[in-house]
């Protein structure tokens, strides 16, 4: 074996921790991809002999391709529509390869990643090596080009934000599906009451329906809102749903004329719905993967 190969396979042994890391940051499996094999590239022209720690060196350099990412994609963001959902990790339940659990572990829902798309670039960053990969500080200061102290402040900011407004999820699946169970047959009811029960007082909808539909990026917040939304959407699109795991939780995959029409994922909290996240966009539901799910 010559030394690319080798130093080539040390890499793919990283290279699911490294998406991980990615994903994370960017919440795009195309973006993921791409610092991933940028990384790559960085480490096949670098001397890797000197490298003592290579999956702690591999994940910085993937932590400031993808601050450069995000520094770009903000100063891009001159269109009236800068919100949009995350990519969604979608899995039959019970088999997920070992890289896409890694790329949901740790309870990383869209919810999660909503928030943490309205963190600044340096305080994503920050949070997400510390926090979800437990990167010293001193390891994330030369990153952000500031001192272990102030690298510490910009974790310590972002997760009073995420603490704030990301919900935290019930771990077990099976109560999951059943409160979006009782949900999906309420709405095919027309149960509005029934609706209202299965969602928390403050629950919040959002909606990426992508720049070619009306409307686009809908948030909706409050049960009653959501319910009337639940109950207008049913009626107007009549669909039928496919459970999937959506990042990890109970979701549906909806099917209208024998195509993906939504892919929503539901955040469960205390037995009540706290978020519903949908991803409606045809030209992104056409990038997913769905056919195994639907059959």
């Amino acid at each position: 074996m010559n030394e690319h190969d080798f130093l080539a396979g040390r890499f793919e042994e990283h290279r699911g921790h490294l998406k991980a890391v990615a994903y994370r940051m960017l919440g795009s499996l195309s973006e993921a991809e791409d610092a991933v094999q940028e990384a790559w590239l960085r480490l096949s022209r670098a001397d890797a002999d000197g490298v003592d720690n290579l999956g702690g060196w591999l994940t910085t350099v993937v932590g400031r391709v993808c601050l450069d990412m995000l520094r770009t994609r903000t100063s891009r963001r001159e269109e009236p529509l800068a919100t949009h959902l995350p990519d969604p990790v979608v899995t039959r339940e019970g088999a997920a390869d070992p890289e896409q659990a890694a790329l949901v572990a740790d309870s990383v829902g869209l919810a999660l990643l909503v928030v943490l798309e309205s963190l600044t670039p340096t305080e994503r960053l920050a949070f997400v090596l510390h926090d979800m990969f437990a990167v010293p500080f001193e390891e994330i200061a030369p990153l952000v080009g500031r001192s272990p102290a102030a690298a510490r402040q910009l974790a310590s900011r972002a997760r009073r934000r995420v603490r704030g407004a990301a919900p935290v999820p019930d771990p077990d699946l099976s109560r999951q599906r059943k409160v979006v169970e009782a949900f999906i047959a309420a709405a095919h009811q027309g149960d509005f009451g029934a609706l209202v029960a299965v969602l928390d007082p403050d629950v919040v909808l959002r909606a990426d329906q992508g720049a070619v539909l009306a409307g686009g990026w809908t948030e909706i917040r409050g049960a009653a809102n959501v319910a009337g939304q639940a109950l207008a959407f049913r009626s107007q699109s009549p669909s039928t749903g496919y459970h999937a795991l959506v990042n990890g939780m109970a979701g549906v995959i909806n099917m209208v004329n024998g195509k993906p029409s939504a892919v929503m994922s539901f955040t469960i909290s205390n037995g009540l719905i706290v978020a519903i996240d949908i991803l409606a966009d045809p030209e992104r539901l056409a990038r997913l993967d769905l056919t195994d799910l639907t059959g």
